[in-house]
């Protein structure tokens, strides 16, 4: 059977700027540029531009949205205002996490779901397999919309002459919906996977290069740059965000990852009386950062053991903090061993390099 990589609406742009196109989460995307050292750079000290048009974007709409919603997700959407975003996740029957995401009120009954590339599918199946208690509205939009995150220190000032909206008035995890670079109804979102600040832009695919054009024009004063996906994860880890696939799955529990913030028992959805079961009991093992003592590099899957070099846990996610120039990682541990400052070590080809466990983000200035 051939697999044929989807392309989002500006692959062609991505390979005339040098972009590297890789196959990611089903999508031809650039994963870098130049160097991810030197994208990383960009996005924490200046200002850098991903194309995350892959991601997948849900419309929920109707008297029975909000029903849905708070039943399939595991954060309290009942206090959103309209203009508000909210971080969540969607969990399964059996503990774990179909995906994480990301809710936004458009308005009265109205609101969009932004979910994981890789799980567009997955998710869509499975909000409509419980829609058919609720009968809301659904429609997947994933194919038509492009995504650009602007993200660093200096992305509002760089952005700020493409819109009247006032980008500093914008709180975290809030949004408008306005013109920009002359194109109506874009979705300027305060939002980002880079602890950098920030905007997420949501745009039609046929007004994608004009606006992703725009921003470049815009943005030369401040040597903006295009950056890639490789740059992205290094990013995120820095911050201990977690990344589906890798830190989050099928199998982990949202208390294990360190989600209990949004995971709010005030009201009842999927698997949440089980979950709350947990929270009271306390869970097995728990999802921590730490940082390294020594050269190498903790990749995932590497064991992680104690110092009598007794296995406790399993790294999920692992990198050189390009920032610190340290490595980095996630990982999943026995609960005792996962209180901050204590040492563990990454078990790498039979060596085991002693590390540190850290209070997220991992990020130091």
């Amino acid at each position: 059977m051939e697999y044929t990589t989807k392309k989002i609406q500006l692959n062609d742009v991505h390979e005339q700027l040098g972009g590297k196109m890789v196959p990611f989460a089903g999508y031809n995307m650039p994963v870098r540029y130049t160097s991810d050292l030197e994208e990383h750079k960009a996005v924490r000290e200046s200002v850098g531009v991903f194309d995350v048009s892959h991601m997948g974007e849900f419309l929920i709409k109707g008297p029975k949205a909000l029903d849905l919603i708070q039943y399939v997700c595991s954060n309290d959407a009942s206090n959103l205002v309209e203009g508000q975003a909210q971080y969540s996740c969607l969990p399964n029957e059996e503990g774990g996490i179909v995906d994480d995401l990301i809710v936004y009120k458009l308005g009265e009954e109205n609101y969009m779901l932004v979910v994981n590339a890789s799980n567009i599918e997955k998710d869509w199946m499975w909000i409509n397999k419980h829609n058919e208690n609720f009968g809301a509205e659904l429609e997947n939009i994933s194919d038509g919309i492009s995504l650009f995150a602007v993200q660093g220190p200096k992305a509002k000032d760089a952005i700020q002459p493409l819109t009247e909206i006032d980008l500093g008035e914008i709180k975290f995890y809030h949004f408008a919906v306005a013109a920009f670079a002359g194109v109506s109804d874009v979705i300027i979102s305060a939002t980002g996977y880079t602890g950098a600040g920030g905007f997420e832009l949501y745009v039609k695919n046929e007004e994608a290069e004009k606006v992703w054009n725009a921003i470049f024009d815009a943005g030369k004063d401040y040597d903006i740059k295009p950056i890639g996906l490789g740059a992205r994860d290094t990013l995120r880890l820095e911050m201990g965000y977690c990344l589906y696939g890798n830190d989050i799955n099928d199998t982990t529990s949202p208390l294990e990852a360190g989600l209990g913030w949004i995971t709010k028992f005030t009201k009842n959805f999927i698997n949440s009386e089980n979950l709350k079961k947990q929270k009271e009991e306390g869970v097995q093992r728990k999802l921590v950062g730490f940082v390294l003592a020594e050269k190498g590099i903790a990749r995932a899957h590497y064991p992680i053991v104690n110092t009598e070099g007794e296995i406790i846990g399993e790294v999920t996610s692992g990198t050189i903090s390009p920032t610190m120039g340290i490595g980095i990682g996630l990982g999943y541990v026995e609960t005792k061993y996962a209180v901050p400052g204590t040492y563990i070590a990454i078990s790498v080809r039979r060596k085991n390099i002693q590390a540190m466990v850290k209070k997220l983000p991992l990020l130091i200035d």
